[in-house]
């Protein structure tokens, strides 16, 4: 259990409420620890349901469900629906109509149906959902601040893929930061957010930066205001520029309106 979390009783699910300031690192893009950031637990809820993340991740997932399937029952395929034959007198064993699905060419028994498997919950789950989502990063080491990486006017991809490559790991053991004399490249890398899924967050919608990251494997570009519960788990780390943290905390305090922010009218309210 991490520092500052405690049991709370009678919170099912609950991991527990955090009340210590979290300290979030900043590099720049040569890999340089620069600074720090502080984050309140209160803002982002100040504790982590297992439960509610669990049940959100579920409705993002079963969004995502295709559900083009469909197959032909009895009623779908070509014959008759009268009775073969007789049933007593013909020597043959009895038999009903031939779209059965006990015969060659007869319908699927409980033929699968083309569906949406799509579901809503709560406004305020999902938004709680993803305040805990991203609480639990920053508790778990799992998020930094990336300083000073702007690729220009044109998309660079190299210049996005040498800062993963610089950046260490920011949940790293003692043991695992320790550098052993006459290692390869190969081992040093393991060590850096280099082949690691990353989920960048910037403050708007920003396409040379987001064209100059999505060729790299496992690394996903959002604006901040798009975050959802599932993106935010399913990568493993978290990575902000100072500028979409500013948005992210400025969100987190905001309180859900059910009337539309005049100066952002098609921003959605989830954070």
């Amino acid at each position: 259990m991490a520092p500052g979390l405690g049991d709370r009783p009678g919170t099912d699910g609950a991991i527990g409420e955090y009340t210590h300031m979290l300290s979030i690192p900043v590099y720049n893009a040569a890999g340089e620890k620069v600074a720090e950031e502080s984050i309140d637990p209160a803002d982002f809820g100040g504790e982590v349901n297992k439960q509610l993340l669990h049940d959100v991740v579920l409705m993002h997932r079963a969004a995502r469900r295709v559900g083009t399937v469909n197959t032909k029952g009895r009623a779908d395929v070509a014959g008759s629906g009268k009775k073969l034959f007789r049933q007593k007198g013909t020597g043959n064993a009895r038999a009903g109509a031939k779209r059965t699905n006990k015969r060659v060419g007869g319908g699927v028994a409980f033929a699968r149906r083309n569906r949406d498997y799509r579901y809503s919950m709560p406004k305020k789950a999902v938004r709680a959902a993803i305040r805990m989502a991203l609480l639990s990063k920053f508790q778990d080491g799992q998020a930094l601040i990336i300083d000073g990486l702007n690729p220009g006017e044109k998309p660079k991809t190299k210049l996005v893929a040498q800062a993963l490559r610089l950046i260490r790991r920011p949940d790293l053991t003692e043991a695992e930061a320790v550098v052993v004399e006459g290692e390869t490249r190969r081992k040093s890398l393991r060590r850096t957010l280099d082949g690691r899924t990353i989920l960048f967050g910037i403050p708007g919608l920003d396409p040379v930066f987001y064209r100059s990251a999505r060729n790299i494997e496992g690394v996903e570009v959002a604006p901040v205001a798009e975050f959802n519960t599932y993106d935010i788990l399913k990568q493993r780390y978290l990575v902000l520029t100072r500028e979409a943290l500013a948005v992210l905390k400025e969100r987190a305090k905001q309180k859900p309106s059910r009337k539309p922010d005049a100066t952002h009218p098609s921003a959605p309210s989830e954070v």
